[in-house]
């Protein structure tokens, strides 16, 4: 399957980002399965004990001593980790990304005993992680959270429900966020991490999506959790979940590329073997623009992804520049896929064909951890801001 490794080259990554993804490029090509899998559940716990004994869930994690690769996350790493399992499976990429959020907060604000207690299983794929934050009317507006976290002598008593929630069902331990009341609106929101087998945490559906991914709706009656579980200060959650979103928002842009460089690559191998009119697919010419418009539709959204991942590994915020990558990159592979699909004609969309599972796989990245519409605002919103510092 052709694979363009232009990318590799750019100066936005060094020379162990480039054997890293040769690395992996190896290992996927005769690890990982060219199809969606039957039991989700089960094929979801197999790819994070794979991906945890070949030392890829190193990077998902912070802290050498907590078993990451580094000592902080290389944004980077993620970003080539996920692109390579993208364009292999859809599901080793949701695997390995779900590791590295539902352990993010942990890494940037857990004490020692919790890093010492969650962060090594993680990266070994021992115990699979979970971020609980959205709410049945609680996404996007995070400061309409109602799950609420009551402060009792020796902990929190958690009531409510999230939703949504990747991981949800099969996760070991879930990173919660509730209000506690430090102040209205999103300043009084706090961060806890539940066990999953906590009394008073229930799975409450799970939920079947177009693509692959096991998903569930949580419920919280009197869930007790002790004061040792609270991730950082009462009154920072807002401000935990940013930063986690922060840097995985980015590699969100990262597995889309993957997504559109495998939709790209089917499309160049149907258009150079299909015959019609006498001709082969790709001599006309509206078949040649298409392609060429999918090819710089990828190479614009690499170049803003690589970016934002450089620029948070040199330790600046990069709230814009990553909902810019999201945005862009999302919204392009929805629209190479698509294109990819069209090449194929009929056999784009006989189920378990490689452009009809890139299809159902690309959708959910234009919503979760922040719709396109969201990133808009963020991205208005920001170039605002700079506006107004600048002294108009």
């Amino acid at each position: 399957m052709y694979h363009d490794q232009g990318w590799l080259e750019w100066p936005f990554l060094a020379p162990h980002h480039r054997a890293l993804a040769r690395d992996l490029e190896g290992w996927c090509t005769t690890q990982l399965p060219d199809a969606h899998p039957q039991d989700t559940d089960a094929a979801c716990r197999d790819l994070v004990r794979q991906l945890g004994a070949a030392g890829w869930l190193r990077y998902a994690v912070g802290g050498i001593a907590w078993g990451g690769a580094s000592d902080a996350i290389d944004t980077r790493a993620i970003c080539v980790l996920r692109e390579t399992l993208a364009r292999h499976a859809g599901l080793a990429d949701f695997a390995f990304a779900m590791q590295g959020l539902g352990s993010g907060a942990i890494t940037l604000h857990g004490t020692s005993a919790q890093k010492k207690r969650y962060l090594p299983r993680v990266a070994a794929g021992e115990a699979i992680a979970a971020f609980a934050l959205s709410e049945p009317d609680s996404g996007s507006d995070v400061a309409a959270m109602q799950c609420t976290a009551r402060a009792e002598s020796d902990g929190y008593i958690l009531d409510g429900e999230k939703t949504w929630i990747s991981n949800g069902g099969i996760a070991d331990f879930y990173v919660v966020f509730a209000r506690t009341g430090e102040a209205p609106g999103a300043r009084g929101l706090s961060a806890f991490i539940v066990d999953a087998d906590a009394p008073g945490l229930e799975i409450a559906q799970r939920i079947p999506v177009i693509a692959p991914h096991p998903l569930a709706r949580l419920r919280f009656t009197g869930c007790r959790v002790p004061a040792a579980q609270c991730l950082g200060e009462p009154g920072q959650g807002f401000r935990i979940a940013m930063q986690t979103l922060d840097i995985f928002r980015t590699s969100v842009a990262a597995a889309a590329l993957g997504f559109a460089r495998r939709a790209l690559a089917e499309a160049l191998a149907r258009a150079t073997t299909r015959r019609m009119f006498d001709q082969l697919l790709c001599n006309f010419q509206i078949t040649q623009v298409k392609l060429a418009t999918m090819a710089t539709g990828i190479d614009s959204a690499a170049l803003l992804t690589y970016r934002a991942a450089w620029l948070r590994d040199q330790g600046r915020k990069v709230t814009r520049e990553a909902a810019m990558a999201k945005m862009q990159a999302t919204e392009t592979a929805q629209q190479v896929i698509d294109a990819a699909v069209q090449m194929w004609g009929g056999l784009g969309v006989v189920s378990g064909h490689p452009v009809e599972r890139l299809y159902r796989e690309i959708r959910a990245l234009r919503i979760y951890e922040g719709a396109t519409e969201v990133q808009q605002l963020i991205i208005a919103r920001q170039t605002l801001a700079a506006f107004g510092e600048a002294g108009r």
